[in-house]
């Protein structure tokens, strides 16, 4: 492992189909100022665009970990953890390019405090713009009104992410977004890593809510920069991309709040959001659109026999 031990960082990047995207992230590491105490590990999810052929860089410690097939995020991030043993892990998305500081700069905040378990960084998207990437934990109640869209209509119910506030100064938080999520290895080890029933989306809010739970802080680092061009990776399976989603939030609530929580879910999922955006999607005469939504909620239709003994069996690990 290049560099010392106190002071190296395990990045852990999930690759599927990234593109150029994935190369630009990598080269952004190569341009960290702590380089030499970055050790990358790839984990290609059966990618078949080439975005994982020919990755090598100079002056990079870089391993890349080919799958025959997709093992979805949760897993995969646990893959490339395994490999290292750096007390600080990250996981960074393929759609990101840190600033030069920017890993040294979250790094050195998440061992400061022997109370912080988990740090994020400032999501800066194309247009120079801070995205709102932290969020709140929700509750039963909450998750279900998301579902019905409610938070979008009503005042009272906030949003999931915090558009309330600009991220331009460091604080606690609840949750960080997993585009770049910083860990300390031993309470990823404490908490089994992610759960990896989770194939993609709300993992890292639950990973959030466990590393609260066993009473260590998650926190917002503003002097972190890194730019991110979100969906970078999803944006072309529009399908998937919403099928996952609200699996991954029935999940959630299943695990988080009990039985029926996770059956309230997926109940307004189905009879509540999926045709609203069906019905949204022909009004802005958009076909291709509402065959997407229509080929989510069969999907997730298909998925809820896999998904019942979760449910079914109320809280979960």
């Amino acid at each position: 492992m290049s560099g010392t031990e106190s002071g190296t960082i395990d990045v852990v990047v999930v690759n599927w189909n990234a593109g150029p995207l994935l190369r630009d992230c990598l080269a952004s590491l190569a341009g960290c100022a702590n380089r030499a105490d970055l050790r990358v590990v790839v984990i290609d999810n059966a990618s078949h665009d080439g975005s994982a052929d020919g990755l090598a860089i100079s002056g990079l410690d870089l391993t890349v970990v080919r799958n025959r097939d997709n093992r979805g995020f949760a897993r995969a991030c646990n893959q490339g953890a395994a490999l290292g043993r750096a007390q600080a892990v990250l996981f960074l998305n393929p759609d990101t390019s840190p600033d030069a500081d920017s890993l040294a700069t979250a790094r050195a905040a998440l061992m400061a405090d022997p109370g912080t378990g988990i740090v994020g960084a400032r999501l800066i998207d194309g247009e120079g713009r801070t995205q709102r990437s932290c969020a709140r934990t929700p509750g039963a109640a909450r998750l279900i009104a998301h579902t019905l869209f409610l938070d979008r209509i009503l005042p009272t119910i906030p949003p999931h992410f915090m558009l309330d506030w600009d991220h331009a100064e460091s604080r606690p938080v609840d949750a960080v977004m997993g585009a770049f999520l910083m860990i300390r290895r031993p309470l990823f080890e404490r908490l089994g890593g992610f759960d990896e029933r989770f194939f993609v989306y709300w993992e890292d809010a639950d990973l959030c809510t466990r590393a609260g739970e066993a009473g260590l802080r998650v926190r917002h680092v503003a002097q972190a920069r890194v730019h991110h061009r979100g969906q970078g990776t999803t944006e072309a399976v529009k399908d998937r991309r919403l099928f996952y989603f609200l699996r991954a939030q029935a999940l959630y609530a299943a695990k988080h709040h009990g039985r029926a929580a996770g059956l309230g879910v997926l109940a307004t999922a189905f009879l509540v959001q999926l045709p609203i955006r069906f019905a949204r999607a022909l009004v802005h005469r958009a076909p291709s659109e509402a065959a997407a939504v229509w080929r989510a909620g069969r999907m997730l239709l298909a998925a809820v026999p896999g998904m019942w003994p979760l449910v079914r069996g109320g809280k979960a690990r």
